[in-house]
């Protein structure tokens, strides 16, 4: 091959690679803008549907006094042994309370940087695992503990568990009394026209206002909902009427979607089995912090 030509095809291979390295920088450079926009904008998403499920909106706007508190929660093994720990906010600091799977108080470890700048799970983990040195540590989930005034009156889950067809995603809003005040299905793959229904306000309604025990007995039925518990949920009866007859079908069971009964009960059981684990965890919670003297926000 000549020299000319082969130092044309030089040209061409230096080209090719800068245009290469220049294309991967701008790239680089816009994932990074645009993933700090998204997690931005999911954060704005979120705090939507927490207050909306909290029963604040335009007309009925939540207080300045209303605090969020996330608590993340995590899986520590030891070789064959578990336990559960939680990352959470102390008046003395974060700390990461440790506890057994009976729910006895292990250990509480502090960590050095504030809760709010441990919202990257990446971070989060590692600031964990740092203090674990014996064992490995797994996030699980988290939740919000919603305070007025100092005072707890909410909690807010997320929750994912099998629909019909694939997961539904939710996240739910209880009160201190862990009865249901609401929930959104953020997530789902159900039919529609038949289990995509599981959205619609007049079928999720019919949770709200249900207090634990009524919640863990209830079941699905496949007769139609009544008319009037429908308006009065959907917001065609309003004012005092409307919560009076919530409140009178309040103990009803579930009335399911037409067609589509197998997703009505997967969001029963599923709604059902995350007050149950959250009751049982946070009354754990609760008990090993109060024992040790750890004062919260909460």
């Amino acid at each position: 091959m000549k020299q000319g030509a082969m130092k044309d095809i030089f040209m061409i291979v230096i080209k090719l690679t800068v245009t290469c390295l220049v294309a991967g920088i701008i790239m680089g450079a816009a994932f990074l803008l645009t993933h700090d926009a998204k997690e931005h904008n999911e954060q704005v998403r979120d705090e939507k549907v927490m207050l909306s499920i909290l029963g604040y909106d335009k007309a009925n706007p939540a207080p300045k006094t209303l605090a969020l508190n996330t608590i993340y929660r995590y899986i520590v093994t030891r070789g064959e042994t578990q336990s559960i720990g939680y990352v959470l906010s102390t008046e003395t600091g974060t700390q990461f309370v440790e506890l057994d799977l009976e729910g006895n108080f292990l250990k509480a470890y502090p960590i050095s940087q504030e809760i709010d700048k441990l919202r990257k799970e990446s971070d989060r983990t590692g600031a964990v695992q740092a203090l674990i040195s014996d064992g490995e540590v797994r996030y699980a989930d988290n939740f919000i503990i919603a305070v007025n005034d100092g005072k707890r009156i909410a909690y807010i889950l997320d929750g994912k568990y099998p629909g019909f067809k694939a997961s539904i995603r939710v996240k739910m809003a209880l009160d201190k009394n862990l009865s249901m005040l609401g929930f959104e299905v953020l997530e789902h793959e159900e039919d529609p026209g038949l289990g995509a229904e599981i959205k619609q306000k007049w079928f999720r309604g019919q949770f709200e206002g249900k207090s634990f025990e009524q919640l863990k007995t209830a079941d699905v039925v496949k007769t139609p909902i009544p008319d009037d518990y429908r308006n009065a949920i959907t917001g065609k009866i309003k004012g005092e009427e409307a919560q009076n007859i919530r409140a009178k079908h309040v103990g009803d069971p579930i009335h399911a979607l037409t067609g589509a009964t197998i997703s009505s009960r997967s969001v029963l059981n599923g709604n059902k089995a995350m007050v149950t684990k959250f009751a049982y965890r946070i009354d754990k919670l609760d008990k090993a912090l109060q024992q040790q003297g750890i004062k919260t926000p909460f």
